[in-house]
């Protein structure tokens, strides 16, 4: 038998087929991982935003093939709150759904005929959803102790976390939005006053109810009404909230508008909570001799009892589902506090850099971690690194946990208004800074498939992509 020795010629004509042959195979391959939906190329196109500027990413959501898409998913991007997707799955993981904050209460002195002969102490330790109800429970509690009047003081102990006060406004100079609120260990009320406007047109006045009293704060009970449509009313008011001691307005409030509430983030929020706790006090009929004031609780004492949160599961669905930064925040620090004993943005830092390695891997990078809420222009994470993440957390027992956090779209939350049209559903975290815009999460295909889908802006225009953002979601679920 004898075999016939290839020349250089005919070498080169079969590498030459083998490759075309290769790129016959790979070039659909390369054309899905590489090109956009038409739908998703015109949202951009219409929104200004060029492809360059967006990171996007469809993929099974068990991980077990090839990304059905993948553009630019290696590109550290700013997430805005999308980051909240990776410290709630991280809490779920390490704390676990069922854990709870505890707000322990303490004694100092004997109790006699209702009067409590010393101090009473509370300790904050980062209770996200410390609201003004569950205040309302805790010194309900404190009745129940047989304490109508404190000879003493309210020591309030925030030493659980270390951190500095901040401007509220420092970020973006909206200091009074709520969303801005800083966090700490006695977090009341995300520091925030309520006023609701009734209408009352017998008198041609809007009367003016403040939830909670605040204790050394005097407010305004009624604004004159005023004709015309409901527009920019909140204007219309001519608000002051620049001194802590009083609320109050120069304005009008619109007849047309019927009944309003109006969130704003106190003036003074060091403190706040002194006021909010010394308020409602007094209006449940509570006395105090002393102050409300800020200090540490003695190391001899002990808890008369502990007010416990929510559990986890039910903490994150208020966090993703609306959104919300300072409970992200609280919750962040939390995991510095239980994991390395230090309530500090360090060593949350620490904790989620070590937890990623473990369960997440290096193998696509790490994110850059900052607060953990994405109310920063630091954070940093890859639609690669988000989607690996995610696939994980499918897998894990903890995935129904983290979903039902989720916004559902045309259901609830910041998704309450974006419903599907073509058939399926989607569970999605939102984010939106001035220049990042993004979802993230879990899209259920009209085939019963699922995926982990990722759309993230950075860029002047990046609010506007919100319909490319769709448009992806769309293609996904119509598979």
């Amino acid at each position: 038998m004898s075999f016939a020795v290839p020349t250089a010629t005919s070498l080169s004509r079969v590498l030459a087929r083998l490759l075309g042959l290769a790129w016959v195979v790979l070039a659909p391959l390369h054309a899905a991982a590489q090109a956009l939906p038409h739908e998703v190329e015109a949202a951009l196109a219409r929104a200004k935003v060029p492809r360059d500027a967006v990171t996007m990413l469809v993929a099974d959501a068990d991980g077990a093939r090839a990304p059905r898409l993948s553009w630019r998913s290696q590109a550290q991007v700013n997430p805005a709150s999308v980051m909240k997707l990776v410290t709630t799955y991280a809490a779920l993981d390490l704390l676990g759904p069922a854990f709870t904050w505890t707000t322990p209460v303490y004694v100092d002195g004997p109790v006699r005929g209702g009067v409590l002969e010393g101090n009473l102490y509370i300790r904050g330790q980062g209770d996200p959803k410390l609201v003004i109800e569950r205040l309302w429970l805790l010194l309900r509690r404190v009745q129940a102790l047989g304490i109508r009047s404190i000879q003493g003081d309210i020591v309030l102990d925030r030493s659980a976390f270390e951190v500095a006060d901040t401007d509220p406004a420092a970020f973006d100079g909206e200091g009074l939005r709520p969303y801005n609120a800083t966090p700490d260990a006695l977090l009341v009320n995300f520091k925030s006053v309520v006023m609701t406007f009734l209408p009352d047109r017998a008198t041609q006045t809007a009367q003016v109810s403040y939830e909670p009293a605040l204790s050394g704060v005097s407010t305004q009970a009624a604004v004159p009404l005023s004709a015309g449509e409901c527009n920019d009313w909140r204007t219309a008011l001519g608000a002051e909230f620049g001194d802590p001691a009083r609320i109050g307005f120069t304005g009008s409030y619109p007849a047309a508008c019927g009944e309003k509430a109006w969130p704003v983030a106190y003036a003074q929020p060091r403190t706040y909570a002194a006021r909010a706790i010394g308020g409602l006090w007094l209006e449940m009929g509570g006395r105090i001799q002393g102050v409300v004031r800020e200090g540490r609780v003695p190391a001899e004492l002990r808890p008369a009892f502990e007010l416990a949160s929510p559990p986890l599961a039910e903490v994150i669905r208020d966090i993703n589902k609306y959104s919300n930064n300072v409970m992200a925040q609280q919750l962040f620090l939390t995991l510095g506090l239980q994991q390395k004993r230090r309530g500090s943005l360090e060593a949350a830092r620490a904790t989620l850099r070590q937890w990623w390695n473990d369960r997440i891997g290096t193998g696509e990078g790490q994110p850059v971690f900052d607060n953990g809420s994405g109310l920063s222009r630091d954070e940093r994470i890859t639609a690669a690194e988000l989607a690996k993440m995610l696939q994980v957390a499918w897998r894990s027992p903890l995935m129904p946990e983290l979903i039902a956090s989720l916004p559902a779209s045309g259901v609830d939350g910041t998704l309450r208004k974006r419903a599907l049209r073509g058939g399926g559903a989607a569970h999605l975290k939102t984010g939106t800074l001035r220049d990042s815009a993004g979802v993230a999460g879990f899209v259920h295909a009209a085939s019963g498939r699922r995926y982990v889908v990722i759309a993230i802006a950075n860029h002047a225009n990046a609010v506007a992509a919100r319909p490319a953002f769709d448009a992806l979601v769309e293609w996904a679920a119509q598979e």
